[in-house]
């Protein structure tokens, strides 16, 4: 024992008192460093992820997503590296090789295409519906926009052609090191495959009017059967990871020149189509940069949301597929993921 005098009174210090009152301090700050713990990121994309999977039920369909923080890389997917067809999403891979060859000076901007009778296509057919004449011609940036915002099947199929086809399409996939995305037939194909029709007749006799007599022949169980067969097929799909890829390298301006990136941004940010997918149930002015797919019980919407008071933005891919509910319960599936990873990077910025 130490005896310490203190003028008027005496205090007793025991050594063994002293140990205890350090003991007991440590481990209050042992408690409070437990207290102001924060989750890591991985345990917060975790749960990000578990509620996607949540909301997918809904969907009546394998569901796909992948989205990408791009300002800080963080990644939250759900069968992401499973194929899922890509519908008119495909759009933005041909796109993105048309302006490859747009800053090659392969191509021009302003360059006329003459649209033949030939060219006019099923499916979203503002070309087919203005234009059912010869004689008429549109710049490259007119088809592109077509293609982009009202996703018009004629002017993809023209673009595809001066794009340099599927394969050189998939080819410039691969160059950029997107394995996920294989782009294999035009619309016209596609589109025919789905139905049921063994052979279209050759260029020179294709127009709308031919093609609804080919797909009213199809029986209806030849129909089923083809649809079938087209929700297992590999081609033209993307893998949600693949998908989410190309819009990163969009947005970073890596794989275009600038003005080109921008173009196709500014096409995208105007998108007609979808506007209860992605934009479904976001914060009305949420800009989003987009595009939209569907066929059979396909329903997809891909693209760029940015987030407000500077959070930065969000490359995300939403796939449907072989689902048996309605349209518009595969769009409210899309806007509710939409929703929740809007919201999770918005207040999880860093």
């Amino acid at each position: 024992m130490k005896t310490l005098a203190i003028p008027g009174r005496r205090l007793l210090i025991s050594s063994m008192l002293v140990i205890v009152f350090v003991a007991n301090a440590r481990l209050f700050a042992q408690s409070a460093s437990v207290t102001r713990t924060v989750p890591s990121s991985a345990a917060a994309v975790g749960r990000l992820e578990r509620e996607i999977a949540r909301l997918a039920k809904a969907a009546g369909g394998p569901v796909g997503v992948a989205a990408i923080h791009l300002e800080t890389g963080r990644r939250a997917s759900l069968n992401g590296s499973e194929r899922f067809p890509m519908a008119s999403t495909f759009k933005v891979p041909v796109a993105v090789q048309l302006l490859t060859r747009v800053d090659a000076g392969e191509v021009r901007l302003d360059q006329m295409i003459e649209i033949k009778p030939s060219d006019l296509h099923p499916g979203s057919g503002t070309l087919a519906d203005l234009f059912n004449k010869p004689g008429v011609a549109l710049s490259v940036r007119n088809l592109l926009e077509l293609m982009l915002l009202v996703s018009d099947n004629s002017a993809t199929d023209v673009m595809l052609r001066l794009a340099g086809g599927p394969e050189a399409v998939t080819a410039r996939m691969r160059t950029l090191g997107i394995d996920g995305i294989n782009v294999n037939r035009p619309t016209l194909e596609l589109i025919s495959d789905w139905i049921g029709i063994k052979e279209l007749p050759p260029d020179e006799r294709r127009s709308p009017a031919a093609f609804s007599l080919l797909a009213a022949a199809v029986k209806p169980e030849d129909r089923k059967e083809a649809a079938k067969k087209f929700g297992a097929d590999s081609r033209d799909t993307s893998t949600p990871e693949g998908m989410a890829a190309l819009l990163e390298r969009v947005y970073r301006k890596d794989l275009l020149k600038t003005e080109s990136a921008e173009l196709l941004l500014d096409i995208m940010r105007r998108c007609r189509t979808g506007e209860a997918r992605l934009r479904g149930i976001l914060p009305e002015g949420t800009e989003v940069a987009h595009k939209t797919g569907t066929i059979g019980g396909t329903a997809n919407d891909v693209g760029i949301i940015t987030l407000p008071d500077g959070a930065g933005h969000v490359a995300i891919a939403v796939f449907v597929k072989s689902s048996e509910k309605d349209v518009p319960a595969r769009e409210r599936t899309i806007a509710e993921i939409a929703r929740a990873v809007h919201d999770f990077f918005l207040f999880n910025p860093r």
